[in-house]
């Protein structure tokens, strides 16, 4: 019983950082851009781009599923949204983003 509510916790936690994956790429491109436009495109473009990815390859019901494009997918995504949290100046929030990825992909696995 307990072992079974931990995994829905794990799970529960995966999916807040795939959120918050989205939402750093969303900031990033936000605060990289130059004018309005190129702000609204990069802030909006660059997660939904993000989340069209997931969606086709790491999703759990992906309609592709390749096991090795999946992982690829996930590590691009949480990869690019620690490297833009540690762009955007918030160094110790992307260090500490990518230990909970990583501790969660480990936990969800067991």
């Amino acid at each position: 019983m307990i072992g079974q509510a931990f995994h829905w916790a794990n799970l529960a936690l995966a999916f807040l950082l795939e959120l918050c994956a989205l939402a750093a790429l969303g900031y990033w491109g936000v605060w990289v851009g130059g004018g309005p436009v190129t702000k609204v495109a990069l802030g909006i473009g660059a997660p939904l781009f993000a989340a069209i990815l997931w969606g086709l390859f790491a999703a759990p019901r992906a309609p592709v599923s390749v096991p090795l494009v999946g992982l690829g997918v996930k590590v691009l995504v949480f990869g690019s949204a620690a490297v833009a949290l540690y762009a955007t100046d918030h160094r110790i929030l992307a260090i500490a983003f990518v230990v909970l990825v990583v501790v969660n992909s480990v936990l969800v696995r067991l």
